[in-house]
């Protein structure tokens, strides 16, 4: 059983060289760097965004399967993560920091399957909000994952 582990953890040279090629290059360099964000996000299109709620597309590239070729639960996560604190950010305001994330893993997808995530408010006291962002396969209408997502900011002083 060890070995077998050890076998499918193994890095290829296949697998070091599509890692070695990713262009890196920041969109804004005024802005902190975060080369995971960049990695996860590359080709997200915005298609709808209102107070409380944004809709953006996705289709899924090798970068971000796992060895089965099926979208990487790390990628969901961080979809929930950015996405959700996406729709609170406001600018020139430090972003809101994660608090809590609860995802269901409830279905899979493959590469190039186009995807439609969505993200609205549930609501908010103080400094404290949740957001509730979905993961659909856009041409089933297969929910892929569902994530609640809880975000606090420190409150500005007013001295």
């Amino acid at each position: 059983m060890e070995k077998r582990t050890r076998e499918y953890l193994q890095v290829t040279d296949e697998h070091s060289d599509r890692v070695a090629g990713i262009n890196t290059s920041p969109l804004r360099p005024e802005l902190s760097y975060c080369f995971y964000d960049d990695l996860a996000l590359k080709g997200i299109r915005v298609d709808q965004l209102q107070p409380g709620s944004i809709s953006c597309s996705f289709t899924i590239p090798p970068r971000l399967t796992d060895r089965n070729g099926d979208l990487a639960n790390g990628a969901i996560a961080t979809f929930v993560d950015l996405i959700g604190g996406a729709l609170l950010h406001e600018m020139d305001v430090p972003m809101k920091v994660s608090v809590d994330m609860s995802i269901s893993y409830l279905s899979t997808a493959k590469i190039n399957d186009e995807l439609e995530i969505t993200a609205k408010l549930l609501g908010g006291k103080g400094a404290y909000n949740g957001t509730l962002v979905h993961v659909k396969n856009k041409a089933s209408g297969v929910l892929i994952a569902e994530g609640r997502h809880s975000l606090f900011s420190k409150p500005v002083s007013k001295i």
